[in-house]
């Protein structure tokens, strides 16, 4: 019987609590301090104490580390007012810590479908706040993003884990700009079928997005592996080029596409490949 321990099976909370050395886990603004979004309840939705994000400040490797996980169970982990604040505080004061010669390093856990269509504006603004913070505090310090499964990372948090300096992922997890229901209710059926889920995760799922290079690196389903490649990308410190220095170079990929084409796996490993850019 094998004793790995899955890391898609584990909530947001168990997440962060494993990613950081034992006993070292402090959650800030937990469940019992009740910060909640007040736009649910009116709608009929049951709020959650903790709005779904969860921030824990511990050590990895005996160094200050600051974990933020997103509970992909609730509210399909998107981004709210307040969900969106914890995040983008938490990112702030590791800058914060930084300026003040606290060397703090900063993981994300990603399962997010975007927005918070409740709380649109006031989400959208948030996770505008979140993109800032990544880019300052990507200036101290590698800003580590981890997407593992089972919602994905969509929306606006696909721009902000395209900010971090390294982005893990494995093969169940799905990275995209818009989820396959929005693609297929803008374009139709025929150019995308959400319902079929070889052809999704052929188009998002982690494997691709690996292979064409919007990762730094794919693992297996392994709490053990997950944490093992989180350090080691944290050990050797700031990349010396960020995906986003590259931004040239996808305008003129994308430039120059054929969209009457029917996109697919071959096209997009055609149009966008890791060895192409190394």
């Amino acid at each position: 019987m094998s004793d790995r321990i899955s890391f898609i099976e584990l909530g947001a909370r168990q997440r962060a609590r494993a990613m950081l050395d034992a006993g070292s886990f402090r959650e800030l603004l937990g469940p019992y301090e009740q910060i909640t979004s007040p736009w649910l309840e009116p709608q009929g939705i049951v709020p959650q104490a903790d709005d779904g994000m969860v921030v824990a400040k511990g050590t990895m490797e005996g160094k200050s580390t600051v974990v933020v996980a997103i509970e992909g169970a609730f509210q399909g982990g998107s981004m709210g007012e307040v969900s969106g604040a914890k995040m983008a505080a938490a990112l702030e004061l590791a800058a914060l810590d930084w300026r003040k010669g606290i060397e703090t390093q900063a993981v994300l856990l990603l399962e997010t479908g975007g927005v918070r269509l409740q709380e649109a504006n006031l989400g959208l603004a948030a996770i505008a706040d979140i993109h800032a913070a990544i880019v300052d505090l990507r200036r101290y310090t590698p800003v580590i993003g981890i997407v593992a499964g089972t919602v994905g990372c969509f929306g606006g948090m696909s721009i902000a884990a395209a900010l971090c300096s390294r982005l893990i992922v494995t093969r169940e997890a799905r990275l995209g700009l818009n989820g396959p229901q929005v693609i297929e209710q803008e374009a139709g059926i025929e150019e995308y079928d959400s319902r079929d889920r070889p052809f999704i995760w052929s188009m998002t799922g982690g494997e691709v997005r690996y292979q064409a290079g919007f990762v730094d690196a794919l693992v297996a389903d392994s709490l053990d592996e997950v944490k093992r490649t989180t350090l080691d990308f944290l050990r050797q410190g700031m990349p010396v080029r960020l995906r986003t220095d590259d931004y040239r170079y996808y305008l003129d990929k994308l430039n120059h596409f054929d969209t009457r084409q029917q996109v697919d796996k071959p096209r997009v490993l055609a149009l966008f490949n890791r060895e192409d850019r190394s």
